[in-house]
């Protein structure tokens, strides 16, 4: 079945948007298929590394990072993105498809949230800060929820100078993977438009502390660490620290940020 011309220029301008923000894998392991009516999100195996992670947990959070970009650059467009995870059982390497609906009237935290998307992340830990304001971590907290994932506080650690927390899902499927990622990418985003560093790790099972802040059928799926870069947490330029990719200069000019 042939795509509608227009509707396969905002698609592929929509990939173009997906792939430009950070991944938690040192390259892209997923790509993107335009096909009748749908964008499909495929596990890449000429990119996959499973030595280094063979369950492919970190590429389901990775590809769930990817969905929420393309998430916000359908809206940009004035599209609702439908999206569907793991829609094919008899095609386990088709993680998630998105299907453009109807009109969609953008939002101002949408035009906040994709405009961090655009920005360049530094890595590496903050070189000063201090704990966020617990209402702004709560407000993180909510941004997880809207993504199916649950975010715990956890107590100061020994060198830490931000709020440590807990990135959680009910369960461990496939599918929680993918929903992790999504929570992770907006809560990132989020902290960016607040003007807040966030570091990151996603191997946080065996964690001190994290037993105590869960409940039983919780499982932890991402470790993060937020700081308050500045004086106040305010909607400005922030910092992803982690294991990131940079934002190409070609792709931005081909998706510019929404006024």
């Amino acid at each position: 079945m042939n795509v509608p011309t227009a509707v396969r220029a905002s698609a592929e301008r929509l990939v173009v948007a997906a792939t430009m923000g950070p991944t938690v894998h040192d390259v892209h392991a997923w790509r993107f298929k335009v096909v009748s009516g749908l964008i499909e999100v495929h596990a890449d195996p000429a990119r996959f590394r499973p030595a280094h992670d063979p369950a492919g947990r970190g590429l389901h959070l990775s590809s769930g990072a990817a969905l929420v970009n393309l998430r916000l650059a359908a809206a940009q467009l004035g599209h609702e993105a439908v999206v569907r995870l793991l829609p094919d059982a008899g095609r386990p390497s088709v993680l998630a498809s998105v299907r453009l609906a109807g009109r969609h009237r953008v939002s101002r935290e949408e035009r906040l949230l994709y405009a961090a998307t655009l920005r360049p992340f530094r890595a590496g830990p903050s070189a000063s800060g201090a704990c966020p304001p617990l209402p702004v971590v709560d407000e993180l907290a909510g941004e997880a929820r809207l993504e199916g994932a649950t975010l715990r506080r956890l107590p100061p650690g020994p060198n830490s100078a931000g709020q440590r927390a807990v990135l959680t899902t009910r369960g461990d499927s496939r599918a929680e993977w993918l929903r992790a990622g999504q929570a992770l990418q907006r809560l990132l985003l989020s902290a960016s438009a607040r003007s807040l560093a966030a570091s990151f790790v996603y191997a946080a099972v065996d964690m001190p502390g994290v037993e105590e802040v869960t409940d039983p059928g919780e499982t932890p799926q991402v470790l993060l660490e937020i700081t308050q870069v500045g004086n106040a947490a305010t909607p400005a330029a922030g910092r992803w620290t982690g294991r990131t990719t940079a934002v190409p200069a070609a792709a931005r000019a081909a998706f510019p940020a929404a006024p």
